[in-house]
């Protein structure tokens, strides 16, 4: 039987759980997050030559510098905008029950953020001791747009749990009683969403297996919690450390302060990171869900 806090979790999404409501409303998420995608990019790809568009949409997306990845991460306030409007049109929900309790999530939010930070604090002096890491931004310029940079960061992680987490959880669990398709299926499409074999080559699978790994960590500290605070506050840290402070080469290094010395399609040195990434990710899981279970 599911936890008490989650059953009040999913409470919002039992008034209207019909399949094709959600299928409904995910079609009218992905419209608003394209829409949006479309106005924020276009501007700057609209002040280029004809000739130039192409590439210059590409560069936006491969995020390699601070105003593509910023713009970049701007276009997840479609997303956000996209499941909340869903969530009111096809089930008459309000935003805030697409997170839960707001005391319980920021407290649980600050929580993942201090316990996964020093877990992976821990694991890049380790990572430090083997590799030598190749400079990113300098300092100077780094830390006038570290508000930006975060504020950013919170809009992509925190409207990812709001869709997989808090959205699809919800809205499955409410008209499924099984948990391998309210939990096991939001994680498997969170993760086959990150398949990129341009960029992670033969470690494409692989870095899908990673995300799916984080999907299901996620959902279970929802469980646990009855909120997305925990989810949200893992994830942040999560991509606070590889998207602002040690980018793998490859993939948005736009913004980091460091980047590392191989790509993340090296197969000879990536794919056993990758892999490490997944048995540190498991214990700072632990770790968290140790703490939140017993407080």
């Amino acid at each position: 039987m599911p936890r008490p806090a989650f059953r009040a979790f999913i409470g919002p999404a039992t008034a209207r759980p019909q399949l094709w409501r959600l299928l409904l409303g995910l079609f009218v998420a992905a419209l608003i997050y394209a829409a949006v995608c479309v106005a924020v990019l276009a501007p700057a790809v609209l002040r280029q030559p004809a000739t130039d568009a192409g590439d210059t949409l590409a560069s936006l997306v491969e995020a390699r510098t601070p105003g593509a990845t910023l713009l970049l991460l701007a276009t997840f306030t479609g997303m956000a905008l996209g499941v909340m409007v869903a969530a009111r049109l096809l089930h008459g929900r309000r935003p805030g029950t697409l997170i839960g309790p707001a005391s319980r999530a920021l407290r649980d939010f600050v929580t993942a953020v201090t316990v996964v930070g020093a877990v992976y604090a821990v694991a890049v002096l380790v990572w430090a001791w083997r590799y030598d890491s190749l400079p990113g931004l300098d300092l100077g310029t780094w830390l006038p747009l570290l508000p930006l940079a975060v504020a950013g960061l919170l809009i992509q992680t925190g409207a990812e749990e709001m869709l997989f987490r808090g959205y699809l959880v919800q809205q499955l669990a409410a008209r499924f009683r099984s948990p391998l398709i309210w939990a096991l299926l939001p994680g498997v499409v969170f993760g086959l969403l990150h398949f990129d074999p341009v960029t992670a080559g033969g470690n494409a699978w692989l870095a899908v297996g990673a995300a799916t790994a984080f999907g299901l960590v996620a959902t279970d500290l929802t469980v646990v919690t009855g909120s997305l605070g925990a989810a949200w506050g893992f994830h942040f840290a999560n991509n606070a450390l590889a998207v602002l402070l040690l980018a793998t080469k490859g993939t948005i290094t736009g913004l980091a302060l460091r980047r590392t010395p191989y790509g993340v399609d090296a197969e000879d040195g990536s794919r056993w990171l990758i892999l490490g990434d997944i048995g540190l990710l498991v214990v700072a899981w632990l770790i968290l869900r140790r703490i939140l279970t017993t407080r």
